[in-house]
């Protein structure tokens, strides 16, 4: 699920995320100072960056040539970093995974080496591209440089999502030890990650650590009581364990939370097998 996580915390735009409106024309009295809007020369680089990422959610080819022409004049390294982030947001819009990956990268590149959690966001970005680029080995580089520059910064949470995307691109090149230890370092920096406790339960059920799975799923649910991705896992593990009432119930309680979803049809392809299966 690239971006699904860290995307957010790019788009820090204000409330809403919505294009600015054009203004009524209400007259002015004659005492009243006329505020006129900012001509390009005058707006900020934050102006700049809030305006092209919220172009690029809604009319990412627009954005691409705004970032290019914007990129074309930078005169320092934070308006190459600006540009380069919102035409590499532009090209995920557009699917353009594979090429949004190394804009990422060069966005954090441009970054002061004072600024270590915006650095290992944006390298984050670019790791999440390369995963959904089917690229794993290039997603772990990104995302090495994003766990480093993490360590230096303050940002738990962020930590913790990108040692969770390091898992998930150890799963892909099948190294199981390093990919559970990339999610004891997730669940260390946020013990609140209910997604890194699921992709910990699956890691160890595939495993087959099965008491380890059922402690790591209890918790996922603690955290997230109603979720389908935990509610199908924690019936998978409850068969497995020869609990089938329990894996039941999880997977009813799937289908009753979200009936017309994916894991909704999983779960009832699940308990259609209950009985003649013994796995899932």
């Amino acid at each position: 699920m690239p971006l699904s996580i860290l995307l957010p915390l790019m788009l820090q735009i204000g409330p809403g995320g919505a294009l600015p409106q054009a203004p009524l024309a209400i007259p002015k009295k004659k005492s009243e100072t006329v505020v006129q809007p900012k001509t390009d020369a005058a707006k900020t680089h934050s102006d700049l960056l809030q305006e092209c990422l919220r172009l690029a959610m809604t009319r990412p080819a627009d954005a691409i040539e705004v970032a290019e022409n914007w990129r074309a004049k930078a005169k320092t390294a934070q308006d190459r970093a600006g540009a380069n982030q919102c035409h590499a947001l532009a090209l995920t819009r557009l699917e353009g995974w594979a090429q949004a990956a190394p804009l990422f990268l060069a966005a954090r590149e441009d970054t002061p080496a004072s600024e270590a959690d915006e650095r290992a966001r944006l390298a984050a970005l670019a790791g999440n591209a390369s995963l959904a680029a089917q690229d794993p080995t290039g997603a772990l580089t990104a995302l090495d440089l994003a766990s480093a520059d993490s360590a230096k910064g303050s940002d738990a949470r962020l930590r913790s999502a990108i040692e969770v995307d390091r898992a998930a691109a150890f799963v892909a090149l099948n190294r199981p030890v390093d990919a559970a230890a990339a999610l004891t370092a997730a669940r260390t920096a946020d013990p609140a990650n209910a997604e890194a406790w699921l992709l910990s339960a699956t890691l160890s059920r595939r495993q087959g650590d099965l008491a380890t799975a059922q402690g790591q799923i209890e918790k996922a649910a603690e955290l997230l009581p109603v979720d389908p991705e935990i509610g199908l896992e924690a019936g998978v593990i409850a068969m497995l364990l020869g609990r089938d009432e329990a894996a039941r119930k999880s997977w009813q309680s799937v289908i009753t939370a979200a009936p017309g979803s994916a894991a909704a049809q999983t779960a009832r392809g699940y308990l259609d097998q209950l009985g003649t299966a013994a796995t899932p």
